[in-house]
This record gives C-alpha cells, structure tokens and sequence, in this order.
C-alpha cells in the first residue's frame, strides 16, 4: 500500500464532524500508517482545540469542555478501534507513560496579547495562562514527577499525588508542589517572579544558588535583587485575570496603563511628563475594552487620549 498524504483542511472537517466516511476512513488510515502520523494528528487536535478557544475569546466553562470532549469521543468510537486512542489529548497520555523521557513529544502553547487560554494536562492539573505566556509540558509526565516550563503568568490547580511531585521551571526560580492552588507571575522579558499561594503548600527554589523557601496559604513571595521576600495576600481580586477582570489596588496610574497593553495588546506611549500618577483602586472587565477604561480612569487623573488604529497605539496626553 502506497503512503496516504492528508491535508490540514481535510484534517480540519474531521474535527469539526464534517468529514464524508471516505475522508473519515483516509484520516483512520493515514493515523495507522506511522507513527508520525498519530503525533502530527494529535497536534493539530490541540490547536484547533485552542483555535476553537480563541475564537471565543472567554474562558470555557468546565462542564462545556466535558461535553465538547464527549461529542468528539462519540464521533471517534464509530472508526476502528486504534483511533479510540487517540480520542482526547488528555486522556491519551496516560497510554504512553512507559516511554523514556526524551521519546515523549513536548507541546507549547502560546499565549497571543489580549487573550487567555485555559488547560488541562494529561494528570488532570487545570492552568490557565494569561496574556503573552508560553507553557510548555510533556504529552505524558514521565514516572518520579511532572515538570511544565512557564514565561509568563499562570494560575494552576494541580491534581494531587504525592508520589510526583509537579514542577513549575520559571525564570530563575522553580516551584514545587503536590496538590494545590497557585500563581506564577514570572515573565522572562520583565525580569521578575512572583509565587502566590492560594491553598495548600509549595516550595520555591532559586535555580543558581538552590536556596529555597516553603511558603504558607495567602502568601506571596516576590524576587527582589535576587531574593525572594516574602508578604501576606491582601488583594485575591489580582487574581482574578482568569475571570477576564483587570484587578488592582493601591496601583500607580502608569503601571495600570502598562497593564492595559498586556491584556488589550497595544502600545501605550504617555507624552505628557508632568502627568499625575496617582495610587489607583478598581477592576474593570475585559470585554469592555480599553477606552472605556481610560474614559474611566479620566475621572481620577487629567489626561487625554488619542488613538492610533493603523499603528495600534495609544497617546497619553
């Protein structure tokens, strides 16, 4: 039998449900064909998972994600019994848990600017990723611990087992957990990281010198000149990006409006130097989008705002 070439549009109307059974029987044969094929066919299952995602441009809700996976596991059960397998990302890694570690294909997600992706690893551990964060992990952990590799800021729930250790690698620092909620705020081209801790317990270890620190529920720990220094939680609203909610307290007017270009993805280029830049309290909602937040913000500093579309630039005046 020759070698079957597929096409990433044929691909596409699989997964959307709109195959002919000829198309559905050429993607079944092409994915036993090699190898290869499976992991091209479960690659491009992730990303037009996240391209479904994105096009939404919310969070999914979890029980959504459960009947979006039972639609398509209905779908896959009427081929041959080797595309059952390959079903769901998440619950097809646990299958391949007996290969080595270096055999085990890495994924990456990239978060684009003014988006948020929510994740579920194969060990059912939920991230969600904020704007202009990368993640990578294994398509399955391997045995001893789970290891994912973050620039940027997430928010996981990681699935408990005390016999593997998960491991977040981030910046300079890397956090260590069993089973609980926590935020990493860690982008690489910022120079900073932040360990916050929700619920239950992590330790964070500084990779050059491996000094580490246990840190307890509604603590944070931020690096500061190459220590981490740690404060109590005073504001959980911060958290609260996942929402799709832009929280602060007690936050310069600059830093916000720096903020604003992490979650509207644009520039925001402020001309006026003699510009108050007053503490500022408040939360505006994704959605609403940036104008109504400076026409917000307008209300507690003097300023005007002109914006250029073709550029994707604000001017602060």
């Amino acid at each position: 039998m020759g070698m079957i070439s597929i096409n990433k549009e044929l691909l596409y109307r699989f997964f959307n449900g709109e195959a002919s059974l000829e198309d559905e029987a050429k993607v079944k044969n092409w994915i036993e064909e090699s190898e290869e094929n499976r992991r091209e066919f479960l690659r491009e299952r992730k990303l037009f998972d996240l391209a479904i995602f994105n096009g939404k441009g919310v969070i999914r809700l979890k029980a959504e994600r459960r009947l979006y996976r039972k639609r398509i596991f209905f779908e896959f059960v009427k081929m041959a019994a080797v595309i059952v397998l390959t079903l769901l990302v998440s619950f097809l890694y646990t299958n391949f848990a007996s290969r080595s570690e270096e055999e085990i294909a890495m994924q990456t997600v990239n978060v684009p600017y003014g988006q948020r992706v929510n994740l579920s690893l194969s060990d059912g551990t939920t991230v969600w990723l904020n704007s202009g964060s990368h993640i990578s992990y294994p398509e399955s952990f391997a045995k001893g611990r789970r290891e994912v590799y973050l620039d940027g800021e997430a928010y996981f729930e990681v699935a408990h087992n005390k016999e593997k250790p998960f491991i977040v690698h981030a910046t300079e620092y890397d956090v260590e957990v069993l089973g609980t909620k926590f935020n990493v705020d860690a982008y690489s081209k910022e120079g900073t990281f932040e360990g916050s801790l929700l619920e239950g317990k992590i330790k964070l270890t500084n990779r050059k010198d491996r000094s580490s620190l246990m840190l307890a529920p509604s603590y944070k720990a931020a690096s500061q000149g190459g220590h981490l220094f740690v404060s109590k939680i005073t504001d959980y609203d911060v958290y609260r990006w996942k929402e799709g909610l832009i929280c602060f307290k007690n936050k310069p007017f600059t830093k916000i409006l720096k903020s604003f270009e992490k979650y509207y993805d644009l520039r925001i280029v402020v001309e006026n130097v003699k510009l108050d830049n007053p503490l500022l309290t408040g939360k505006f909602r994704l959605s609403d989008g940036v104008e109504y937040a400076l026409k917000v913000l307008q209300k507690d500093v003097t300023f005007k705002y002109i914006r250029n579309v073709d550029e994707n630039i604000i001017y602060i005046r």
